[in-house]
């Protein structure tokens, strides 16, 4: 694992008594409620663009920016370049499909397990 993941994450999510997905996501993947919510909207508008999702979501392109690069980080999602008719060409941004995301789920919250488990037979 790259690095020591955050147990107040975990321990967030444990106490929450039924996390729905968008919960459950921005605890596994460590991101923040408005990357969660690009996350989503990419699934309801697949190939939007910057410029788009910052309407839809209400925030800055250069937010919106960062959060897809934090999305993309975190194979959450995807960007294509798309030539313009006009000349030149722009992004578009595709969320990974939620089958994927749960199996990166799986294999991150295995990969916690596995750390802890580590931690735990370190102990005298």
């Amino acid at each position: 694992m790259e690095s020591d993941p955050d147990p107040a994450r975990f321990r967030d999510l444990m106490l929450d008594g039924e996390p729905g997905f968008e919960e459950v996501l921005r605890c596994v993947f460590g991101i923040q409620d408005h990357e969660a919510r690009l996350y989503l909207e990419l699934l309801e508008a697949p190939d939007s663009t910057v410029a788009e999702l910052a309407e839809t979501v209400d925030r800055d392109r250069s937010n919106v920016n960062r959060g897809l690069t934090t999305l993309m980080e975190k194979n959450l999602a995807e960007r294509r370049r798309r030539l313009l008719d006009s000349g030149g060409h722009v992004y578009q941004y595709r969320a990974t499909p939620p089958l994927e995301a749960r199996e990166l789920m799986h294999e991150t919250l295995d990969e916690w397990a596995a750390y802890v488990h580590e931690r735990i037979d370190e102990f005298p």
